[in-house]
């Protein structure tokens, strides 16, 4: 028999995710990184500093896919999909830890704004979740379609030789692609054009931040 849990037990299982989700070195990858395979390269200052400012970006972006996800699972049913829902948010992890281990590699912190981020987030997938699965299945979809152009953009934005940055962020990218396209096969509708639009000029503003701070 499934527990039943109180309005307090959820509370503090969110809080707890989100101390995780912000706290460095408390989010351990389940998979080998991606970089692993590469050597370190011979960044410039340039160089190194142009390759954090992108890692930090997709780094907060991984701290807002998991606010998205806790805040669906507060609100949603999900129903038959929720399995795939949480696979798919313990592949987040892996991103988010990834990303910060090559922060710091890179001697770089993670974006100060993130708590801001991350709470807001959280309220656009409780929103979502209460608006309908059909819906937040498609927020998932197109958040995630939102994040593999960005990530496009920056592998063509790297130093070229950066090819520990390049692989992880290739490994997220076709697990985001995997994300969107399974969001989409379990009922994900295409949300209207004026939220998409709304989602990308927030994602500019968290880009624009991010980089630098």
């Amino acid at each position: 028999m499934s527990r039943r849990y109180s309005l307090m037990d959820n509370f503090l299982g969110q809080a707890d995710r989100a101390l995780r989700t912000l706290s460095r070195a408390a989010n351990i990858a389940g998979r080998e990184s991606p970089a692993e395979s590469c050597d370190e390269a011979d960044l410039s200052e340039t160089e190194r500093k142009h390759s954090a400012g992108l890692m930090r970006i997709d780094h907060t972006g991984e701290v807002c896919a998991q606010a998205l996800y806790q805040g669906q699972a507060l609100t949603a049913k999900l129903g038959d999909v929720r399995q795939a829902m949480e696979h798919a948010a313990q592949e987040e992890v892996d991103h988010l830890a990834w990303c910060e281990e090559r922060l710091n590699e890179l001697n770089a912190r993670p974006s100060v704004f993130n708590p801001a981020w991350y709470a807001m987030s959280f309220a656009i997938g409780a929103l979502a979740g209460i608006a309908g699965d059909q819906w937040s299945l498609g927020f998932v979809a197109e958040t995630e379609n939102q994040v593999c152009r960005h990530l496009d953009e920056h592998l063509d934005s790297l130093p070229e030789h950066d090819e520990r940055s390049k692989a992880i962020l290739e490994k997220m990218r076709e697990d985001e692609l995997n994300h969107a396209t399974a969001a989409l096969e379990a009922g994900g509708a295409q949300l209207p054009l004026p939220v998409r639009l709304g989602m990308k000029a927030s994602s500019k503003a968290m880009t624009g931040t991010a980089y630098y701070l």
